[in-house]
């Protein structure tokens, strides 16, 4: 963006000088020509369309703005390492395009190395996903490991990557080990009930660790009952509350130990 921003400036200002050192330099071609006609002759559009293409050209290569065009990251951010960015506050900046507000989005971002970081992001937002946006909410972003003042909301569409961040993160925590991440992966996956739940009392980085009794069902449509101990979110506790039906995985030799999934945001 940088790049065709200069560009633009350079351009504008050439045409400008280009009109200035003609009027200056023009010789009239008869005595009867009015003083001053350097300045009305057809360079004059040159100035006009230089005060005109550089404020749009910098108005739509500005931050978020490109991105609600284009769907995609800046060219600046597009190879940036994955983050996790959560939301701490957002507001609208006044600017709209095609109605769309524009917020500035503050976030604590917790790099690929586990450290964290202030930062914020600029994004163009449909008012019907405004009220998504709220703190708390975590988002994957792209950020540059030496300039961290400044992040972009992924969309690369690579939930993989994302996906990615979030585990490590977790097992960074505590939260999760990479075992239990494998049996997500290579389970099977289905549906059990929650029969029971109890909170240990334990806590990391704010999840509160339960215990939940589950009625599993395989794939021929049998049951079987266990036990797993998980660390939640306090946003996330309403999703076990008892007879309420969750994601899981399970591998077929060792029925004892599943594996349950829940949304991040929910």
């Amino acid at each position: 963006m940088k790049k065709i921003r200069l560009f633009a400036l350079a351009l504008g200002a050439a045409a400008i000088g280009y009109y200035v050192y003609h009027a200056v330099t023009y010789v009239p071609t008869s005595e009867w020509e009015p003083a001053g006609m350097g300045w009305l002759g057809f360079e004059m559009a040159l100035p006009i369309l230089a005060f005109t293409l550089v404020p749009l050209v910098f108005s739509f290569t500005g931050e978020g703005i490109a991105a609600a065009f284009t769907g995609r990251n800046s060219a600046e951010f597009r190879d940036g390492r994955t983050g996790l960015g959560t939301v701490r506050s957002v507001r609208e900046t006044g600017l709209t395009v095609n109605d769309q507000p524009q917020v500035r989005i503050e976030f604590s971002v917790e790099g690929a190395d586990g450290k964290t970081f202030d930062s914020a992001a600029k994004l163009i937002v449909p008012l019907t996903e405004l009220a998504l946006l709220r703190p708390g909410v975590v988002l994957p972003v792209r950020y540059l490991p030496d300039r961290t003042d400044k992040v972009e909301i992924d969309l690369s569409g690579d939930a993989s990557a994302a996906q990615h961040a979030i585990n490590e993160s977790l097992i960074r925590k505590g939260i999760t080990t990479r075992h239990k991440l494998d049996i997500a992966e290579r389970g099977i996956a289905t549906q059990a009930v929650v029969q029971s739940l109890s909170v240990t009392g334990t806590i990391r980085d704010g999840y509160s660790e339960v215990e939940l009794g589950l009625v599993v069902t395989r794939p021929d449509g049998s049951t079987f009952a266990t036990r797993v101990t998980k660390f939640l979110a306090p946003t996330s506790v309403g999703q076990v509350q008892m007879g309420r039906v969750v994601q899981a995985h399970y591998l077929p030799e060792n029925e004892s130990e599943v594996v349950i999934a829940l949304p991040v945001n929910a």
